[in-house]
């Protein structure tokens, strides 16, 4: 269900304010691009800074406005049981088609926590669930056993976007999980090695610049024409880390949007713009890949 690339679409604000219609384009450009699916507020759509009343506005705009031409995986995890219930519960009202749920941050639960955590979620709901392993952002990651626990006793849980940065774990997961469970890279970078070792797809963040591209590297994975995906891998490659490593994400990639003219790139606190050095550098990049013309 969730093969190809899907787009963690960030959340363009203009004084202060959500931008409906800038966000509106953003999707254009996304089902213009043939993109598989739209991820809305998940980290890149600035989630933890947005109220719960705007957080179900801006499923209802993708959901409205993507019209079931792609895909609509609404973030909805949260640190606390009864919140991510209550979001996951809310997107399915809106007609989403998944939800997106993050391991839960800062609290630090076991793994039987975790379990009982996502368990309570699957029972809650009957919207297909993607796990969101990220260690980076979370400082726990949801154990192999655990998904695969998942896996037995959900039937709603089929998928995992794991943002580990390990080639070994995507082959751990292979192994200990069926086969009808799907894997999907949470970062541009690894999305090539992560489908070469049996994942499905990419849940993308340069894809809100690049959605043809990204499209065209998963497709041909999933085609096996490796040497395409690899051209294509070679030559975004350098944008995948500027993105990675200037900021925190969404900070370079809404300062990409906005340097091509497509978003005003204000950010809700406490994130703060990209330097004065970093738009330099990323513009640079850009230019190279004839992304904007100066």
């Amino acid at each position: 269900m969730f093969q190809g690339t899907h787009t963690a679409i960030v959340t363009p604000f203009r004084d202060g304010n959500l931008d409906e219609s800038a966000f509106q384009s953003l999707i254009d450009y996304q089902l213009e691009n043939q993109i598989n699916g739209i991820v809305p507020v998940g980290t890149t759509g600035e989630s933890p800074t947005v109220s719960h009343e705007e957080h179900r506005r801006i499923i209802e705009i993708t959901v409205e406005h993507t019209a079931k031409r792609a895909l609509v995986i609404a973030g909805t995890g949260s640190n606390s049981t009864r919140e991510a219930v209550a979001l996951s519960q809310d997107a399915e009202k809106a007609g989403a088609d998944a939800c997106l749920l993050v391991a839960p941050y800062y609290n630090k639960p076991s793994q039987v926590g975790l379990f009982e955590h996502f368990k309570a979620i699957a029972e809650a709901t009957s919207l297909p669930l993607i796990l969101y392993s990220i260690p980076g952002r979370c400082v726990i990651e949801i154990g192999v056993e655990t998904t695969a626990r998942l896996a037995d006793t959900c039937p709603n849980i089929r998928t995992i976007k794991e943002a580990g940065g390990s080639v070994e774990r995507v082959n751990a997961l292979v192994q200990a999980l069926p086969d009808d469970f799907q894997i999907l890279s949470g970062d541009d970078s690894m999305t090539l090695p992560f489908m070469a070792a049996g994942g499905a797809g990419v849940i993308s963040v340069a894809s809100n610049i690049i959605p043809a591209e990204m499209v065209a590297l998963t497709r041909a994975m999933l085609e096996r024409r490796l040497e395409e995906a690899q051209a294509i891998h070679r030559k975004f490659y350098r944008l995948f880390h500027t993105l990675l490593k200037l900021d925190t994400n969404p900070v370079p990639i809404k300062a990409a949007l906005g340097l091509m003219g497509r978003i005003d790139p204000s950010l809700r606190r406490p994130l703060a713009p990209l330097s004065t050095e970093g738009v330099t550098e990323l513009a640079e990049v850009l230019r190279d890949l004839h992304l904007i013309d100066c």
